[in-house]
């Protein structure tokens, strides 16, 4: 008797998508809304500086100096980690990509500099409810690494 070949065929396209379907495209909530970064879904995938709820709220980053510094050493901070690539950039915001490095999973973290010396944030996964504060991490490692000059 021969084996079916369904299964893993099934197998092999679930792999598949797995493996080259999960960068997700941008959403539509990236960019500044009247000086504002978009609020965060109800999913556990998100979080943000502007707003939001306990669960999505993240502090916002300090500074003293010139905002282009700040700019700078935002740009260094996340040019030095893995998987990024810096999607747009103007003189008060900057939207860089995260590429996670298994699964390829992105997300979108964007930065406003407003004309004060705080520095808005807000991560974000495109895909999945739960990111297992993977995103809050990882700013929280920014502001970190912003602090320390670095």
């Amino acid at each position: 008797m021969k084996p079916d070949a369904r299964p893993l065929k099934a197998s092999i396209l679930l792999t598949g998508a797995i493996l080259f379907g999960c960068a997700g495209q941008a959403t539509l909530d990236i960019g500044l809304n009247e000086g504002r970064l978009s609020p965060c879904p109800s999913t556990h995938n998100c979080v943000v500086s502007q707003g939001g709820d306990e669960r999505h709220h993240i502090d916002p980053i300090a500074y003293d100096g010139p905002k282009n510094g700040a700019v700078e050493t935002i740009k260094q901070v996340v040019q030095g980690m893995a998987g990024t690539r810096i999607v747009n950039q103007t003189d008060h915001y900057l939207h860089v990509e995260f590429r996670s490095k298994m699964m390829g999973f992105v997300d979108d973290v964007e930065f406003f500099f407003p004309n004060t010396a705080i520095i808005h944030m807000r991560s974000a996964s495109r895909v999945g409810y739960s990111d297992f504060g993977a995103n809050r991490k990882r700013l929280e490692k920014i502001r970190q690494l912003f602090k320390s000059g670095s």
